[in-house]
């Protein structure tokens, strides 16, 4: 039994599926107080973090639908407010050296998996700059400065606790407007106009465009699921251009 902590798009899609059924059956121990597994490591850091399972469960089911998949066993919470385990039973660099080597000869995720700092924060950005362009900005600079470690223990573990970070939603506007820079020289008359619609249809349009564009910088890019699970049904205007980042 495992529930990674790392972002779904690293999963393939036996990892992925296969933490989707894993999720439900350590949900019901959790909920129903069932005596299997009850006792495992897994299991007992989700103790009193149901919120955080349940946003779990968002994050994959996103990934599932971008991927193609169906979810369906849905959960019906939808937390505002989240508890997380302040403990992992792997640590996350650990998780992708562990994700490698499982995946040796096997298709990979839809990211493929990071060998240094600069991979892992290129497939982050954007899910930063979601949540705080000071960071993004501090992230980019030190990460520019390392040459050669192989050593990101840090930086993946800040990375995963800042994607636990619900995005303010004027900054999920400005992370896609900035991912719509990669594909709307591509896109239809109709899917520009949807450019000025809701940052759903919005983010749906982007994933459609990498999708068949396969445009490389995106379709590794975290925010290309995870951030769906962020933007609300009512959220539906896009205002003009207001990038606190140039796209780089």
């Amino acid at each position: 039994m495992r529930v990674w902590d790392l972002p779904a798009g690293y999963l393939n899609r036996g990892s992925l599926l296969g933490e989707h059924r894993e999720l439900h059956g350590l949900r019901s121990i959790l909920v129903n107080g069932k005596d299997g597994y009850s006792r495992h490591p897994e299991t007992l850091r989700w103790v009193g973090c149901l919120s955080g399972l349940d946003r779990r469960h968002d994050l994959l089911a996103a990934e599932m639908k971008l991927r193609g998949y169906s979810d369906r066993t849905p959960v019906d919470s939808h937390p505002d407010e989240v508890t997380w385990p302040s403990s992992y039973v792997t640590e996350p660099l650990e998780q992708i050296r562990l994700l490698q080597a499982k995946y040796v000869d096997k298709p990979s995720g839809r990211i493929p998996l990071p060998v240094n700092a600069h991979e892992l924060w290129a497939h982050h950005k954007y899910s930063v700059l979601a949540r705080d362009p000071q960071e993004y900005r501090r992230i980019g600079r030190a990460v520019a400065n390392l040459r050669g470690s192989t050593d990101f223990s840090s930086l993946v573990a800040e990375l995963v606790h800042l994607l636990r970070v619900v995005p303010p939603p004027g900054r999920v506007v400005n992370a896609l407007d900035h991912m719509w820079g990669y594909v709307a020289p591509c896109a239809s008359e109709e899917e520009r106009s949807y450019r000025r619609g809701s940052p759903a249809r919005l983010l749906e349009t982007i994933a459609t465009l990498a999708g068949r564009t396969q445009e490389r910088y995106l379709m590794r890019s975290t925010a290309l699921s995870e951030l769906a699970v962020f933007i609300r049904e009512n959220d539906t205007e896009i205002p003009g251009n207001s990038a606190e980042e140039k796209r780089s």
